[in-house]
């Protein structure tokens, strides 16, 4: 297993070394860095802290905005409260998984464009259904309209 940017992953550990409660703030700025958890990059951390894998882990898979696998330039989430759940998001989140070639309903594209997550609620219940792009919200969805955004999105990423 090849370690990415050890330099930079060395650097970023060692910063956190001896701080207490150091994992969430370690595991942020390897984010930042990478854009996701590296499992390898996790093993290099834990073995430079002198602490067990598993509590890494524990931390990353605990927190909805650590990621272990790659994501994409830009993050999709359909929100599937209650208010959004009875307009059809659960349509919407479909469609863009089609538009998206992602088999599982949430995951990253093939070309790493796009990261699609259902989420539960953006908090947004008047301007049901919504989608988020990014930081940008859409409320009043539609297949047709979300395909349109991607469009969008696909075309401002060129």
């Amino acid at each position: 297993m090849k370690l990415p940017r050890k330099n930079k992953v060395t650097q970023i550990v060692q910063t956190h070394k001896d701080e207490k409660g150091t994992v969430i703030t370690l595991l942020q700025d390897i984010q930042s860095e990478f854009g996701y958890l590296p499992k390898e990059v996790l093993l290099h951390s834990a073995k430079i802290l002198e602490i067990p894998l598993s509590k890494i882990f524990a931390v990353a898979s605990f927190y909805h905005s650590f990621s272990l696998e790659p994501q994409g330039k830009n993050t999709i989430s359909v929100c599937t409260g209650t208010a959004c759940h009875v307009k059809n998001a659960d349509k919407l989140s479909q469609s863009v998984s089609r538009e998206l070639g992602i088999e599982a309903n949430e995951g990253t594209s093939a070309d790493g464009e796009f990261t699609l997550k259902k989420v539960r609620c953006l908090g947004c219940c008047s301007m049901a259904p919504v989608v988020k792009v990014n930081d940008d919200i859409h409320g009043g969805m539609t297949q047709v309209k979300t395909g349109n955004l991607l469009q969008q999105y696909r075309k401002d990423n060129k």
